[in-house]
């Protein structure tokens, strides 16, 4: 049985590549700070009381600032893969909190691929960047864009990507690097804009609320579905050689267009709704990203399934749910359609 280690398991992209991996018969272990209220109802549904004999998840408090702790789990647990996706992943938090956005983010995998190489354990790494890297350079970008990054979150993610690089090339140890575009689904955290738009959709319908306060609605992103990009990153652990890897739809819209296509498939007209919030601005933007993301498919046979109106629709029949709404019911049947197999789920 195959052993993996996931930081920031309680995430979106943690809580649904635990449910791959479990799928494939590994015994998984998440890493989760320690907090006095629970933050696992990501992961509850598949959490098993580890004094039961058919447990396969395991969590364990531990934070990506605590080095000594990395080491000692590492050890322990001599996992053969470990994937870094935590981090302080909002963009626009890294501008106000920018320390410890760098610190998480940036020296994080520093701790994490340094307790890999300490401890000699022969195991994978994936460490998750992020097409905010790329930042102002033109679109489409892949695997040889110029990285120009703007914000605190790109530039630590940057730092991470190239620690990868060094510590690959200088140590021989397998890591791998999925830069990935934007990717959503009904589990994307409420503070994220496409999550509030959705939810937004829900609240107006149901009466709780009226407006829906939004930053530029200019920004253009390549927007997939999730659970798509968590296979690709053990894909990319199964691979003979180390990888970096762009992966996206090749797709892009504006936050706009996504405001236009929530609102208008559940019948709402987006404009009664909106307002701009300056606030919520960024001192500097990346502008257009939309990604090139022909190498993964030349090389591993992977190509998204989820479209961008598609996606759409997914998040709001779920966020509708959610709110006890009778959905519109076109995301559920994309979702039987293209996702028959196991994991596939209504959130």
């Amino acid at each position: 049985m195959k052993k993996a280690l996931i930081t920031g398991i309680t995430g979106q992209d943690g809580s649904y590549l635990a449910e791959f991996l479990l799928s494939k018969g590994y015994e998984v272990h998440g890493l989760i700070r320690r907090s006095s209220s629970f933050n696992t109802e990501r992961v509850d549904h598949i959490y098993i009381d580890p004094h039961d004999e058919s447990a396969k998840l395991y969590l364990h408090y531990g934070d990506l600032g605590d080095s000594s702790r990395l080491t000692s789990l590492i050890y322990d647990i001599r996992p053969d893969e470990v994937y870094n996706l935590a981090a302080q992943s909002h963009v626009k938090v890294s501008f106000d909190m920018p320390e410890y956005s760098s610190n998480v983010t940036g020296l994080g995998s520093v701790r994490i691929l340094e307790s890999i190489r300490r401890s000699g354990i022969d195991c994978r790494f994936y460490q998750a960047s992020s097409s905010e890297m790329f930042g102002s350079s033109p679109a489409p970008q892949n695997e040889n864009t110029i990285f120009l990054p703007r914000s605190p979150y790109a530039a630590a993610k940057l730092m991470a990507h190239f620690t990868t690089v060094n510590y690959r090339d200088g140590y021989g140890i397998f890591a791998s690097s999925g830069i990935l575009f934007n990717h959503e689904s009904p589990r994307r955290g409420e503070t994220f804009v496409t999550r509030k738009i959705t939810r937004a959709v829900s609240g107006i319908l149901s009466g709780r609320q009226d407006h829906l306060y939004l930053g530029s609605l200019d920004p253009v992103r390549d927007w997939g579905y999730t659970p798509e990009y968590v296979e690709m990153m053990w894909l990319m652990l199964q691979h003979g050689d180390p990888l970096d890897l762009v992966i996206g739809t090749g797709e892009a819209h504006s936050v706009n267009e996504f405001v236009e296509e929530a609102f208008s498939y559940a019948g709402l007209d987006w404009k009664e709704h909106v307002r701009i919030d300056p606030g919520y601005y960024r001192p500097t933007e990346a502008d257009n990203l939309r990604a090139d993301a022909g190498k993964a498919e030349r090389m591993l046979g992977w190509s998204p399934r989820v479209r961008f109106s598609e996606l759409v629709r997914i998040m709001v029949d779920a966020d509708m749910r959610a709110a006890g709404l009778t959905t519109i019911g076109e995301g559920d049947d994309i979702l039987k359609e293209k996702f028959p197999e196991r994991w596939w789920k209504r959130d």
